[in-house]
């Protein structure tokens, strides 16, 4: 599939990937621009196929959830020409969904790049947690050997220490 305008980078893409109630998920105006179509557009796509979209595939952000993501990646607020709505996230599955709502060749590439990054972060995050893991039964392992190991330590330091000279006593020494 060649498409004339170039696919979104894949570190890009992950880079558009939020955390928001324990779930990974993509904001409608972050995929509209990858699309290259207009949020409004992709928004009354979705709202055509409302039975596509249940809860754990699409939802919309509160308020407050809106702003704290504002300050984290500076969208501009309603009053300065921004959005009027708050905006919709998309988990993995939403995202796979759209591709049977948005149907131009640029949506299908899109949609691949975009499931390769969820993969990816999915594969990292296990990664992390191996390796979490290993580190975990490491520190047990010392911990369980400390004070072998101190006393290991101790020995091989007396060791290296230069010999203490013999005192002789001061007084009388019987005759032998």
């Amino acid at each position: 599939m060649k498409l004339p305008n170039p696919i979104t980078p894949q570190l890009e893409v992950e880079s558009l990937i939020y955390l928001v109630r324990g779930h990974r998920v993509m904001l409608d105006s972050d995929l509209a621009r990858l699309y290259e179509v207009e949020t409004k557009a992709l928004n009354r796509a979705v709202k055509r196929n409302e039975n596509r979209f249940p809860q754990d595939f699409m939802f919309r952000l509160t308020a407050e959830e809106t702003s704290f993501l504002r300050c984290q990646i500076g969208t501009s607020r309603g009053a300065h020409g921004g959005r009027r709505y708050l905006p919709l996230v998309f988990t993995e599955q939403g995202v796979a969904m759209l591709s049977g709502v948005l149907t131009s060749e640029r949506a299908a590439c899109v949609n691949v790049a975009i499931m390769r990054a969820f993969v990816r972060l999915r594969q990292l995050i296990s990664m992390n947690t191996e390796l979490a893991a290993k580190l975990a039964e490491l520190e047990r392992r010392i911990e369980k050997h400390d004070g072998s190991i101190g006393s290991l330590f101790r020995a091989i330091r007396q060791m290296m220490a230069p010999p203490q000279p013999k005192q002789l006593k001061i007084g009388f020494r019987p005759n032998p």
